[in-house]
């Protein structure tokens, strides 16, 4: 197994902590990061800073507010190191063999591990009655799998699904068909619902997010 990177490698807990939070909010101030991690604004800058110097995170200054411009922070590719398996990169390594040996290769081997997949999901799912219970379940199994998940009810029975970290990143940035497998197995579990992706971390987008919602019954 690979070690991590030597950025991540020297953080402490307490960094690694502000880390995983910034991902859960895409963007963030520190204060936003003092809130939701219950330590002080001025503990979480010294985090900050230390998350810069090392590359993992960059800031931007958001003007239009009244007062001194805020800095927002979001975490560079480099942070996703942090959550991916060290077998990402033979994997990779073996699709640019796929491809280059065989281009019609690469769309079978997508479409039969999403096959796999959509198996697997739907064996965690068949006890679950109801679309919140099985959307539960999905974010357990998906949090567990590195994609920092998480599901928001809104107006009526309609969810929002975010991914705030891509598990398979290294091979996502490079083949989009990944991608387009991630959805179509959403869209195969959860038969009885329509999913949309309203944002999508490839396109440059700090999640993926996608809008789940029951599909109207006819009689």
């Amino acid at each position: 197994m690979s070690s991590a990177p030597p950025a991540l490698a020297g953080l402490s807990p307490a960094q690694r902590q502000v880390l995983v939070a910034l991902k859960r909010r895409g963007e963030a101030t520190a204060e936003e990061l003092a809130e939701d991690l219950g330590i002080t604004a001025s503990g979480v800058r010294q985090h900050l800073a230390t998350l810069k110097s090392s590359g993992v995170i960059s800031s931007r200054q958001a003007r239009g507010r009244p007062g001194r411009p805020a800095d927002i922070f979001h975490s560079t590719e480099l942070a996703d190191a942090h959550f991916q398996s060290g077998a990402d990169g033979l994997t990779r390594e073996l699709l640019d063999l796929m491809a280059e040996e065989d281009p019609q290769l690469l769309p079978r081997i997508l479409d039969r591990r999403r096959g796999h997949r959509v198996d697997q999901v739907r064996d965690l799912l068949a006890g679950e009655e109801g679309l919140e219970a099985k959307m539960d379940a999905l974010v357990r199994l998906l949090d567990g799998e590195g994609y920092l998940a998480d599901v928001e009810r809104s107006a009526g029975e309609t969810y929002r699904l975010t991914l705030h970290n891509c598990a398979i990143w290294a091979l996502a940035s490079q083949y989009g068909e990944t991608c387009d497998s991630e959805l179509d197995l959403l869209r195969e579990v959860l038969p009885g619902a329509s999913i949309e992706r309203f944002s999508h971390k490839v396109a440059g987008a700090f999640v993926c997010g996608y809008e789940i919602r029951p599909l109207l019954q006819t009689h």
